[in-house]
C-alpha cells in the first residue's frame, strides 16, 4: 500500500511489527481497496443508497442531510490543508462535547488525511497536557466554551505554544479565530489530495487516548481501515440500524464508543444522529427520546438504572434498541429497564484498544446474566496465565482477535495487552458451552464507574499535592449504582484533622485537579497503607478492605 501521509510521526512509532496482534480479514464483508479514505467510504455509501438527501446531523439549532454534511466536511478539510497548510499525518487535537460543529471537525479531519485526536471536555490542562506531550499536535480546534483549559496547557509546553487554535461553536463577539469562519472563506469544492485524502487503508486516521492503570495515559492507534472493519462487524450482525433510525446518547465522541456509536456506525447505516443542546439528565434524557422520536439510544448502565423510573412514567416513544456498554450490566438494571420500557437492552464489551465491541448479542438472543457471544468476525477465548483455553466455566483472562487489534503508541505497555497474537483487555470471563461469555471482573487497577474509566494511580497522584496528605492508595469499591465507586485510603500528616471538612477539602482538590468524575467519592482516613517489604503499595489489600467495609465518609 502506498501511504498519502507524509508526516510519518505515528507510523515511525507503531510497535515492531512482532508485537501486533494478528488482524484477520477472513470474511467478503472486511475487503477493501488498497486505498480507502474512511470518511469518503462512508459518505459515497450513503449516496449509492440514495441517502444523500436524508437527515445526517441534527440539533435544535439545524439539520444538515448528508449532502450538505459533506459540503461543510469539504469547506473544513480545504481551511485545514490550503488555510492552515496542514499536510496528511499531522495532529490535530480536538476537544468539545458531542455537537454537530464537532461532529464535522472530527470528519474534516481524518477525510484531509489528518490524525484525530478528539479529547474529552472534561479533562484539565495538566491531563491535556500529557496528550499534547504524546501526541505533538500540529493544530487544535476546540469548542469556544472549553477553551481557557487547553490554551493554558498549550502555554505550558515550550513546543506548542504556538501550536495554531481555532474554535467552533461560540459567538460573533469572541475574538478568537473560529473554524467556521476560515471555512466560510473555502469552496466545498473537492481538492484532490487535499480535501480528500487519498489514504491508504494503513494510513492512521485517529489516536484514542486511554489512561492505564499508572495514570500515563495510552495512545491506541487506529486506521481507516480499522474503523471501516468495526463497522462491518457488531453494526452488520449485531446492531442492525437502518436509515429510519435516530440515534442519541450520552458516551463522548472522545470516546471509542461514543464515536462508532454517535457518529461512524450512524453514517454506516445512512441514520441520523441528534445532539442536544443541553447537558443529559437521566430525566432529560427520557423526555428527550420521546420528542426527537430517537430509535437508538447508547448510554452506561448506571443512566440506564436511574432513567427507568422516568421511562415508566413518560414512556420512551419510538425507542426500539438501547445498547448498553462502558461498564459491566447487572442484570438487576437489565430487568429494570425491561419492565419499564418492555425493551431488551443489547449488551457489549468492546476496548478502545480495539476500536468498538466485539463481544455481544443482538436483544432477541440474549442469555441473563451474559454479556453474549463473539461478534461475527471476531474470534474470543477464555484463557490462563499461559495462555491455554480453559473449559467451560472456569474463569480466566478474555483473549480476542479479529480485524481490529491494539497497537499503542511509542508505548512499552503493548508487550503486557498482545501475546503471541492475541489481545487481552484486562478483563476476566467464564464462558458456557454455548459461547456466551460472562464478565468477572477487572484484572487490572483500572476502577470503571458510571462508564468512565479512572485510574487510581492518577487519583494517587493528585491527592499526594494535597499539604494535608503523607501517602494514600485509590481502589474501586462495588457499588450497585455505579458499577464501583473512587474509594481513596489516605494517611495524613501529623497535626491535621481526620473530619468531614478534611474529606471534602481532599474532594474539591481532586476536582480542581483532574476531570471531576475522578474525585474519589469515599475517603477512609487510616494509620499506615498495607505494603510489601519493599514498600510497594499493595492494592489488592485494599481491594479486599474496600470490598469487605461499609459506607464510610461518602459525599
Amino acid at each position: 500500500m502506498t501511504s498519502a501521509q507524509t508526516d510519518r510521526f505515528v507510523h515511525d512509532r507503531l510497535p515492531p511489527p512482532e508485537q501486533w496482534p494478528e488482524l484477520r480479514f477472513d470474511r467478503p464483508e472486511l475487503q477493501w481497496p488498497e486505498q480507502v479514505n474512511l470518511v469518503e467510504a462512508l459518505f459515497d455509501r450513503a449516496e449509492r443508497a440514495g441517502h444523500g438527501a436524508r437527515p445526517f446531523l441534527r440539533s435544535e439549532a439545524r439539520t444538515l442531510s448528508y449532502v450538505q454534511a459533506r459540503e461543510e466536511v469539504n469547506r473544513i478539510a480545504n481551511a485545514l490543508t490550503d488555510g492552515m497548510g496542514l499536510v496528511p499525518g499531522n495532529r490535530v487535537l480536538l476537544r468539545g462535547g458531542n455537537s454537530v460543529a464537532m461532529a464535522l471537525a472530527w470528519l474534516a479531519t481524518v477525510q484531509a488525511g489528518l490524525v484525530a485526536v478528539a479529547t474529552m471536555p472534561l479533562l484539565r490542562a495538566r491531563e491535556l497536557g500529557t496528550i499534547i506531550a504524546k501526541a505533538r499536535p500540529s493544530a487544535a480546534l476546540c469548542d469556544a466554551r472549553l477553551q481557557d483549559e487547553l490554551r493554558t496547557a498549550l502555554q505550558a509546553d515550550s513546543d506548542h505554544a504556538s501550536t495554531p487554535l481555532l474554535t467552533f461553536n461560540g459567538d460573533a463577539t469572541q475574538a478568537a479565530p473560529s473554524l467556521e469562519a476560515l471555512a466560510a472563506r473555502h469552496g466545498a469544492a473537492v481538492q484532490p489530495g487535499r480535501t480528500v485524502c487519498a489514504t491508504a487503508g494503513t494510513d492512521i486516521a485517529l489516536l484514542a487516548f486511554t489512561s492505564g492503570t499508572t495514570g500515563s495515559p495510552k495512545a491506541a492507534v487506529h486506521t481507516h481501515r480499522d474503523v471501516l472493519a468495526a463497522c462491518e462487524t457488531w453494526p452488520r450482525h449485531v446492531l442492525r440500524a437502518h436509515p429510519d433510525d435516530i440515534v442519541m446518547g450520552s458516551p463522548p465522541l472522545a470516546f471509542t464508543f461514543g464515536l462508532g456509536g454517535l457518529l461512524i456506525f450512524p453514517m454506516w447505516a445512512g441514520a441520523s444522529v441528534y445532539f442536544p443542546s443541553i447537558a443529559y439528565t437521566p430525566e432529560a434524557m427520557v423526555h428527550l427520546i420521546a420528542r426527537v422520536g430517537a430509535t437508538i439510544c447508547y448510554t452506561a448502565p448506571t443512566f440506564y438504572r436511574q432513567m427507568a423510573a422516568f421511562a415508566q412514567q413518560h414512556g420512551v416513544g419510538r425507542l426500539r434498541l438501547s445498547v448498553s456498554a462502558g461498564e459491566g450490566l447487572p442484570d438487576a438494571t437489565r430487568q429494570l429497564w425491561k419492565q419499564a420500557t418492555g425493551l431488551e437492552m443489547l449488551d457489549g464489551i468492546g476496548a478502545t484498544e480495539m476500536f468498538h465491541i466485539f463481544i455481544s448479542s443482538p436483544p432477541d438472543a440474549v442469555r441473563r446474566g451474559a454479556i453474549g457471544r463473539v461478534v461475527p468476525g471476531y474470534e474470543a477465548r477464555v484463557v490462563d496465565d499461559e495462555g491455554r483455553t480453559l473449559p467451560p466455566g472456569q474463569v480466566g483472562r478474555l483473549a480476542v482477535k479479529g480485524p481490529t487489534g491494539c497497537r499503542y503508541l511509542d508505548d512499552a505497555r503493548q508487550a503486557q495487552y498482545v501475546r503471541d497474537g492475541w489481545n487481552y483487555p484486562g478483563d476476566a470471563f467464564s464462558q458456557d458451552a454455548d459461547g456466551y461469555f460472562f464478565y468477572q471482573a477487572r484484572t487490572d487497577d483500572m476502577i470503571i464507574t458510571a462508564g468512565y474509566n479512572v485510574a487510581g494511580p492518577e487519583v494517587e497522584s493528585a491527592l499526594m499535592q494535597h499539604p494535608a496528605v503523607a501517602e494514600c492508595g485509590v481502589v474501586g469499591r462495588p457499588d450497585e449504582d455505579r458499577g464501583q465507586i473512587v474509594l481513596a485510603y489516605v494517611v495524613l500528616k501529623a497535626g491535621q484533622a481526620a473530619d468531614a471538612a478534611q474529606v471534602k477539602a481532599l474532594q474539591e482538590h481532586v476536582k480542581q485537579t483532574l476531570a471531576p468524575y475522578k474525585y474519589p467519592r469515599e475517603v477512609v482516613f487510616v494509620p499506615q497503607l498495607p505494603r510489601t517489604e519493599t514498600g510497594k503499595l499493595q492494592r489488592f489489600a485494599l481491594r479486599q478492605l474496600a470490598t469487605a467495609s461499609e459506607k464510610p465518609n461518602a459525599t
